[in-house]
């Protein structure tokens, strides 16, 4: 296996690290302090983002993305994680590769539109009563001659207040369910029976909503399905590896990586009884403990990369990377602000925000309890396979 970047994604990588910290970083105290980025800056920095080509980066070259494989997706994403989620969402694009599979004016509609940067796109799985299982929503929609009809709440969806259109996760055969009964349908904002009923308050993520959906005998275009009908669930599940790699995994690397250098720095300039705190072992050992975690996140993060590249099929590494580097993220979060004492606890440093935004990661794509069952059941099964 070769992790090596070639220059032209060495080339990339760079620029987008460096337009992050240059453009970026500037944004994420003012975003935080009003929950939302201020509209003309974000006008600004986004309109700088798109003219270098680094909108929408993970999307295929055919719908107007980079057309970048993985791995090399997962290096770009480590230098977006150097950021919040609010702010890679609105600058750089949460664009979701499933979107490819819209076909015909859907394509023009809605795919491209949102590729550009033109439209918000929200995808509404969860639901208050299924989470990590998926495949228990009660969201349905049945056929009405030309029509779906769709019934159905959705919650923490997020941009789920502003999205200029939903892919709903909906039953559509309730006997088949996951083998072919849940479908794919696309939601426009002004379709009638579509509300947004409130946005739900977070302890971290400040930025972008986090909203609840509900859907009443709302009549949506028979043609408004992304994918097959039926295949609903099986289209997620192949894109929500890639999601989990990149989003979760890629950038606790990154975020990571930005608390470790404050870290480093802080340990060679600040004094305590007469002598830089480096010098004392107990935090050279939080040092050391935050880059081996690093190190080994990263590479479980390439590795498992360069499988789906290869046209593998590693969900057992997804799940384990899924767990393993949003738990190595809470770690080290946690020693920087240790390191920092009083300091690392305040709002003038973005330790506690870091802090906060980590301990979601636990949780959303599923909880580190259900991925470790998962692979409890795949090693029991079949064994360990690396």
């Amino acid at each position: 296996m070769d992790f090596s970047q070639s220059d032209d994604i060495r080339m990339i990588t760079d620029a987008v690290g460096r337009f992050v910290r240059d453009k970026v970083q500037p944004l994420e105290m003012e975003t935080e302090e009003a929950a939302q980025i201020p509209p003309a800056k974000l006008a600004t920095v986004k309109a700088e983002a798109q003219a270098l080509g680094f909108y929408a980066m993970n999307m295929s070259a055919a719908s107007g993305g980079a057309g970048l494989g993985v791995m090399d997706m997962c290096l770009v994403e480590e230098q977006l994680g150097q950021t919040s989620d609010a702010l890679i969402r609105r600058i750089f694009g949460q664009v979701y590769p499933m979107l490819d599979h819209l076909t015909g004016d859907l394509r023009e509609t809605y795919l491209y539109p949102t590729v550009r940067g033109e439209k918000i796109c929200a995808m509404a799985i969860t639901e208050p009563g299924a989470g990590s299982d998926a495949a228990a929503i009660k969201t349905h929609a049945h056929l009405d001659g030309d029509s779906w009809v769709l019934n159905g709440t959705k919650h923490f969806i997020s941009d789920g207040d502003i999205a200029d259109y939903v892919i709903v996760m909906a039953v559509t055969d309730a006997e088949k369910r996951a083998r072919g009964g849940i479908t794919l349908l696309l939601v426009d904002k002004n379709t009638p029976g579509f509300n947004v009923v409130r946005n739900q308050k977070m302890m971290g993520h400040r930025g972008y909503g986090h909203a609840e959906l509900t859907f009443d005998d709302v009549r949506i275009p028979r043609d408004n399905v992304l994918g097959a009908v039926g295949d609903g669930f099986r289209v997620m599940m192949a894109n929500v590896g890639g999601i989990r790699l990149g989003h979760i995994g890629a950038r606790a690397v990154g975020m990571a990586g930005r608390v470790l250098e404050m870290m480093r720095q802080h340990a060679a300039t600040r004094q305590q009884f007469g002598q830089p705190i480096g010098d004392f072992q107990m935090v050279q050992q939080m040092v050391a403990d935050s880059a081996i975690d690093i190190f080994a996140t990263r590479m479980m993060v390439l590795n498992t990369a360069w499988e789906v590249d290869q046209g593998l099929d590693p969900r057992d590494k997804v799940s384990m990377v899924k767990v393993h580097a949003s738990e190595m993220l809470g770690r080290v979060a946690d020693r920087g602000i240790q390191m920092f004492g009083g300091y690392g606890f305040t709002k003038e440093l973005p330790l506690e925000r870091i802090y906060r935004d980590a301990r979601v990661t636990r949780i959303y794509d599923g909880t580190s309890e259900v991925h470790r069952m998962l692979i409890a059941r795949s090693v029991i099964k079949r064994g360990l396979t690396l």
